[in-house]
């Protein structure tokens, strides 16, 4: 059996640099499902395709084909056979891939890629509805979290070493608009999973975070062993 574990949380909580690092302290295969969306949200913008119609955007799926590799431990996306792993980096795909990512169609497609991919692998996969849908049966789930202000600092961090400049009143608003679409989607929104653990990163560091979470595998594992 291989066992699974699930962060959610809103944009710029850091899900992905600590899922990262749990995946590769636990050598675990890190999946990113909002690399997924962005891949979609790519295809629809290089195909000049009205994203707010959620009909043409379901047409266009089965034209679509993601694939999945792994090169020392980094995940690589492909669409049609073509890496965009790079590409799908931008601010403007990222907004594509939120605005795609509501559609039940687009949901359905990519949520299958990621079961099967959970099956057979030992996991640490993070996005919006991986402990509320995706993956239910997660050994443990995470929702990890932090203020607004935090949240919109470490997203510029990111975008600094990307070389992208954008104000901070640019990157909250751009963070606020994203949480209201994904708190307030018809299909699968955020929220925290019943069975999921709070965790707020607003004052902790990734060491203290990737500590908690560490020690939370340790001891699930000693109750399965015991």
């Amino acid at each position: 059996m291989s066992f699974k574990i699930a962060i959610d949380g809103p944009s710029g909580a850091g899900k992905t640099t600590l899922a990262k690092m749990i995946a590769k302290q636990l050598k675990f295969t890190y999946i990113d499902t909002g690399a997924m969306y962005r891949t979609v949200g790519l295809y629809m913008v290089n195909n000049n395709i009205d994203m707010e119609d959620e009909t043409k955007v379901e047409k266009c799926l089965n034209k679509i084909k993601i694939d999945i590799a792994y090169e020392d431990g980094v995940q690589l996306v492909y669409l049609n056979k073509e890496n965009v792993s790079d590409l799908i980096r931008t601010s403007e795909i990222a907004k594509a891939g939120s605005i795609i990512s509501a559609y039940k169609k687009v949901r359905e497609k990519l949520v299958l890629i990621q079961r099967e991919l959970a099956s057979t692998n030992n996991v640490v996969m993070d996005g919006r509805d991986i402990g509320t849908n995706v993956l239910k049966d997660a050994d443990i789930k995470i929702f990890l979290t932090a203020n607004v202000k935090v949240r919109a600092l470490r997203r510029m961090e990111e975008f600094k070493a990307k070389g992208i400049i954008k104000t901070k009143e640019e990157v909250e608003q751009d963070l606020r608009e994203r949480d209201d679409r994904d708190i307030n989607r018809k299909n699968n929104p955020l929220k925290q999973a019943d069975d999921a653990i709070l965790l707020d990163t607003t004052n902790m560091s990734i060491e203290e975070e990737v500590k908690f979470v560490i020690d939370l595998y340790n001891r699930k594992k000693g109750d399965n062993n015991a």
